[in-house]
């Protein structure tokens, strides 16, 4: 096929014809057809395991396809192959990837990080200074306003994505492929994001939005391709569809609404009373931290990664000990510095990083159930592991939650993300905690996933459980959430009412607003 028999009709940018790629018997895509458009934002949708990353992978030449090719517009329009494998191939056909997890050097400058790779040896300083002029020229194009001179370290989330962004306009892309661009956003952040994007996409750049989130894919994108299995099943204009329909098409089935039945909360379960905790380079993790769980309560700590998160799940789960302040379970200090005494306590963890700090890949589904409880007489007998009981448990668990895996014997690592995430809280559920910490329980799972781990957590606390949810995700925090508060910089908030908060006010509040000043911008 010559370039002018390639020539793109309506201004088509990318075209991916029959992309098929196998992984022994795992078929991940399979004859997949995808077309992009100049000035577009296509959204692509899929279940975990649906295959998008792989075919993101495929355009990006991290992966090689067994079957199909890959064709991109030129300058002139002309659509021509793309060799496969290959990250330069694609970088120089202007395609730019921006990850979920930013890949930035957190001790150089925003100038710096952007300019990586691209100077000559030679010429350092002059091309310094034209790398600048560029640069401040295409900020000023885009819109992408970012301290060229700050270092990444100081940077809010929202800088670090334009960034990012930043980056992949520098070396000429003309496909922007965006992964859960918003997961770490702040709601004014989201919503300055899709302000840029659709700025962007008025000036000629094509965009593949990958989202969990149904309600930002209708609000930003033009067209959504759906897959499932590997497959596409469905190639609809989004202004035609909406989300309840978007939801059944990446499942195969309805979707229930998840609703938070009304409860009287009971008696207190867990108490942090002014506790401080150390950080990094003299700063305080978590400054005169003060909260109250009690049972039958779910209570919502929202707030952008790094402002607290990780130094209170820690002390909760008994990895990191404070440097003053007290924790009372059950109104009975904890020893605290010791995961092994917490879980005997009665705490539940369903950790941020679920397969670094969640499970043991190499290990079997029938190990990793037993991970916590394997000292246990229901586990143990005369300090030997009771291999049949601790299957069979396996396999009960992997029938009632859902965890789709050969059997108990399977290496944990095979399973996708979401069934990681249900093998975990079947460790963590079966054990009947008094108190649950779920630390981003549903990040980067797709709806059907996401719905079933909210169904569970709601079960627990209608149980009696007192749930601790950390989340990024203020959707959640408000349909799961009694009460929320807001962690900022170390300083945790009162919490509040969830009936009592919006969105935009909690939005302002993580970008460090106080309570009434919050409230008042919202209104």
């Amino acid at each position: 096929m010559t370039a002018t028999e390639a020539r793109a009709p309506e201004d088509i940018v990318l075209r991916l014809r029959g992309i098929t790629k196998r992984f022994g018997a795992l078929v991940a895509n399979n004859a997949i057809d995808l077309e992009l458009r100049r000035g577009a934002i296509l959204a692509l949708l899929g279940e975990n395991g649906a295959g998008k990353t792989t075919l993101m992978n495929i355009l990006f030449g991290h992966y090689l396809a067994d079957e199909g090719e890959v064709l991109v517009a030129d300058p002139g329009g002309a659509l021509t192959p793309l060799r496969g494998g290959s990250p330069s191939a694609a970088l120089a056909a202007g395609i730019g990837m921006v990850h979920q997890h930013f890949t930035l050097a957190d001790n150089l400058t925003a100038f710096d990080n952007i300019i990586l790779g691209t100077q000559s040896l030679f010429r350092p300083w002059a091309d310094r200074r034209s790398a600048r002029r560029k640069l401040d020229e295409l900020m000023d194009g885009s819109g992408l306003r970012v301290d060229l001179d700050a270092a990444i370290g100081v940077l809010s989330v929202g800088e670090r994505q334009r960034v990012e962004i930043l980056k992949a306009l520098y070396r000429g892309a003309r496909i922007l492929i965006l992964d859960e661009p918003t997961a770490v956003l702040t709601p004014q952040e989201t919503d300055r994001l899709f302000e840029t994007l659709h700025h962007l996409v008025a000036q000629g750049l094509s965009i593949v939005f990958i989202s969990h989130k149904l309600a930002e894919v209708m609000s930003v994108s033009q067209r959504v391709v759906v897959l499932r299995a590997g497959a596409v099943v469905a190639d609809l204009i989004t202004d035609e569809t909406d989300a309840a329909h978007l939801a059944e098409t990446m499942v195969g089935r309805a979707i229930p609404q998840t609703v938070r039945p009304e409860m009287a909360p009971g008696e207190a379960i867990l108490v942090l009373d002014k506790v401080c905790v150390p950080g990094a380079h003299g700063r305080p993790a978590l400054s005169d931290a003060s909260l109250t769980l009690r049972q039958h309560e779910i209570l919502g700590i929202a707030g952008v990664s790094g402002n607290g998160q990780v130094a209170l799940s820690n002390l909760i789960c008994g990895l990191q000990t404070p440097e003053s302040g007290t924790v009372t379970l059950h109104e009975q200090a904890v020893a605290l510095g010791s995961p092994a005494g917490m879980v005997a306590a009665g705490i539940g963890r369903i950790p941020e990083d679920r397969l670094h700090d969640g499970v043991v890949g190499d290990m079997a589904v029938w190990e990793n159930l037993a991970l916590e409880d394997y000292r246990s007489p229901a586990f143990c007998q005369a300090g030997f592991i009771r291999g049949g009981a601790a299957r069979a448990h396996a396999r009960r668990a992997i029938e009632g939650f859902d965890v789709r895996c050969p059997g108990p014997e399977a290496a944990t690592r095979l399973l996708s993300g979401g069934n990681v995430q249900k093998l975990i809280l079947a460790r963590v559920l079966t054990r009947d905690p008094n108190v649950i910490l779920a630390n981003q329980p549903s990040r980067g799972l797709d709806i059907g996933a996401v719905t079933e781990v909210h169904r569970r957590l709601l079960e627990a606390r209608g149980r009696g459980a007192g749930i601790i949810l950390i989340s990024e995700d203020l959707d959640e925090l408000l349909t799961l959430s009694d009460r929320i508060a807001v962690l900022h910089r170390g300083h945790l908030s009162q919490a509040m009412p969830t009936e009592s908060v919006t969105i935009r006010q909690l939005g302002l509040m993580m970008a460090g607003h106080d309570t009434e000043t919050a409230a008042h911008d919202a209104a």
